[in-house]
Order: structure tokens, then sequence, then C-alpha cells
């Protein structure tokens, strides 16, 4: 990923919300013999521990399919897991002033690590922890509890694992570039102008503006 001071995140909290808010990520290895591998899954911060607490120490937790774990040979090498937040098309008709052309403005994080695969008693824990991570936005959550001796069962072709960070990059490419005005007028576009509406990538807009 291209390194820009102006768009690098560095704030650890900042990178912990990107990956709550956006837990589906993608993990990339690359594996002897067999090249490239590529899956999409779920990921948690466990930072702290599994409160989720901070520190500056970005440890995460995911679980995947054990066919998949295997094709990844997880734990034996060094993986890639890339989180992607808010992103779209830039028009550059919403600047209201030449010369601009079209660019994306996103949000991404990339974790480096290698991940250390968990047992059966500690993948549940991941698979109950992940469940909760998405169900507490429900005014009734749905608890793993409720279905336990099946989700024990399929729980058994579950790989969990967790991963402490070895080094990451984030980068919120969100028009920083631009003058105040520019910038507003370009995020107003982005919360009125249907059918290309994107009000969540324009919030990111502002509240980049915001901590200049």
């Amino acid at each position: 990923m291209l390194r820009q001071e102006i768009f690098e995140i560095t704030d650890p909290e900042r990178i912990r919300d990107l990956i709550r808010t956006h837990s589906w990520a993608t993990l990339i290895s690359h594996v002897p013999d067999r090249g490239m591998v590529v899956s999409h899954l779920p990921v948690l911060v466990e930072a702290g521990g599994r409160d989720g607490g901070s520190g500056d120490t970005l440890v995460l937790a995911g679980h995947l399919a054990r066919t998949d774990a295997d094709e990844h040979q997880l734990g034996a090498h060094d993986v890639v897991v890339v989180f992607q937040g808010p992103h779209g098309y830039i028009s550059p008709v919403w600047y209201e002033e030449t010369p601009h052309v079209p660019t994306w403005n996103f949000v991404v994080a990339h974790v480096h690590g290698r991940p250390e695969t968990l047992g059966p008693e500690r993948t549940y824990e991941v698979l109950t922890d992940t469940v909760d991570h998405f169900e507490d936005r429900f005014p009734e959550p749905w608890r793993l509890e409720r279905v336990d001796a099946y989700a024990h069962r399929i729980a058994a072709a579950v790989t969990g694992f967790t991963l402490t960070a070895a080094r990451v990059t984030a980068k919120a490419k969100l028009s920083q570039d631009e003058r105040e005005e520019v910038v507003h007028r370009v995020a107003d576009a982005l919360t009125t102008d249907q059918p290309h509406a994107h009000p969540e990538l324009a919030r990111a807009m502002r509240d980049s503006r915001r901590q200049q």
C-alpha cells in the first residue's frame, strides 16, 4: 500500500474502531508450492485479552472453516488481514471547481503477523464472541447458547485463531489535501446525491477534517 503521511492512520484506537465497525476481513497467505490463498471471514479485536481493551499491541481473533485453514496452512506462515472501511468514487463534479479529476476515497487497515491456531474450547469462545459482536446491535440479541449442542457439533469443523500484530499499516484517504470548504461540498454531495450517496463515507470525511 502506498505510504503517504497525510493519509496515514497512526492512532491505535482509531485502527481498533475501524476493525470493530468493519469486521468482515480478507485473509491473505502465501503458501509454498501453492501460491496465494485468500479467504473472507469475520475478525474481531482482542487487544488486551478477551475484553477488547486498549493497549499498544493489537491482537485479533477470528475463525474459518477447517478446510480453509488447511488451505492457508494457518499458523505455519505469516499472513495479512485486510479491513476495508467506507470507500467510494468521488466525481469531479462535486468539487464545483477545476481542475480536478475523479478519485476514490477510502479507509483501510492491513494487519501483518503469524496466526496461532486454537483448540476446541477457545475456538468456541471465539465463535461466541463473534455472534455477540454482531448481535449486540439488535434490540433482543440472539445468543449461541440457544443452540448450544448443535453449535458445538458444527464447531468441530471450524478453526479459531488469534493473531498478534507484528506490523500494522492503516490509511484514510479522505480528501485531506483539499481545502475545508471543498471537503464539505464533496461530503454534502455524498450525503444527498442519489443514487450515488454514501453517508458513511461523508461522515468519515467530516470526522477526518475535524481531526486535522
